[in-house]
């Protein structure tokens, strides 16, 4: 079976449509709705006017998301050979007992998949309906997988853990029973992703703190990039917060939590300069 599938590769029908970060995030409507809804909350609540329409997008981001994340996941397992941690092996070989974790986390992954596109039907969303970003995947694609571990189970799934948190306190808002349900069960699972992540990257790396280095530097640049331009940080002026209580049960140190709140605000101040700025122009 073929190993290292390029993310144009990816497969897909014609129900979807796949745009870049970069045009997703060219669009000075994405972030801010208003000047006046940016001066008071943008956090996704019922109370916003365009929640319906911001937790239907959401809901199929979230859904395009597990689809990579399974992709991603079930890659992990296959790509690598098969080493004993300190063993002479091949330097991008892994543990038996990591293939195992990424099985069973694609096995979550196919069935946040299922949940995923039960729920966009409940909220009345197409699959397709709203673009597709593969960054996810992309962040999966490295030939080296403790990167893999930094870029997908510690900053994208870290990311799932605040997307998750905010969707299960919107459907508690809203008094939605099966959205908070089902959000609630899969971030369950996505704290146990991080957690995997976590530990796998500090066992791998024990002995090779250059590797360990390169990793979370990998993991930061992924967490900025996905901090979606000030769309997930601890402002209220973010739509999704940043869900501190459970990436600490996920494994992230208090400073590893600051430093990703830190790189969360950066880039909703750098968003906000870029709204400001295309506002003046026009």
């Amino acid at each position: 079976m073929r190993q290292f599938f390029p993310v144009e590769e990816l497969a897909r029908d014609e129900r979807f449509h796949t745009i870049s970060n970069r045009e997703r995030m060219s669009d000075p409507r994405t972030v801010f709705q208003s000047t006046q809804q940016a001066r008071n909350s943008n956090r996704l609540t019922p109370s916003r006017r365009d929640a319906t329409d911001a937790a239907r997008a959401l809901m199929h981001g979230i859904f395009v998301g597990e689809i990579q994340a399974l992709e991603g996941a079930g890659r992990t397992c296959h790509d690598f050979e098969t080493s004993t941690i300190g063993a002479t092996a091949a330097p991008d070989a892994v543990p038996f007992a990591l293939k195992m974790d990424m099985a069973r986390q694609a096995w979550d992954e196919a069935r946040h998949v299922e949940i995923s596109v039960r729920l966009s039907d409940w909220m009345g969303t197409e699959i397709g309906q709203f673009a597709e970003n593969t960054v996810l995947f992309e962040a999966a694609c490295s030939s080296d997988p403790v990167l893999r571990l930094a870029g997908v189970n510690r900053a994208l799934e870290g990311l799932a853990i605040d997307v998750f948190t905010t969707m299960k306190e919107f459907g508690d808002l809203a008094g939605d029973p099966f959205l908070e349900f089902c959000e609630d069960w899969m971030l369950a699972d996505e704290v146990t992703h991080v957690k995997m992540g976590s530990d796998w990257l500090r066992k791998v790396t024990e002995n090779d703190p250059e590797r360990r280095k390169k990793a979370l530097e990998f993991q930061s640049v992924v967490d900025k990039l996905f901090s979606y331009g000030g769309t997930r940080s601890d402002s209220e002026e973010s739509p999704i917060g940043l869900a501190r209580r459970f990436r600490e049960l996920a494994g992230f140190t208090d400073s590893e939590v600051e430093e990703i709140a830190d790189v969360s605000l950066s880039a909703l101040n750098e968003r906000k300069a870029f709204v400001a700025q295309a506002r003046a122009a026009t």
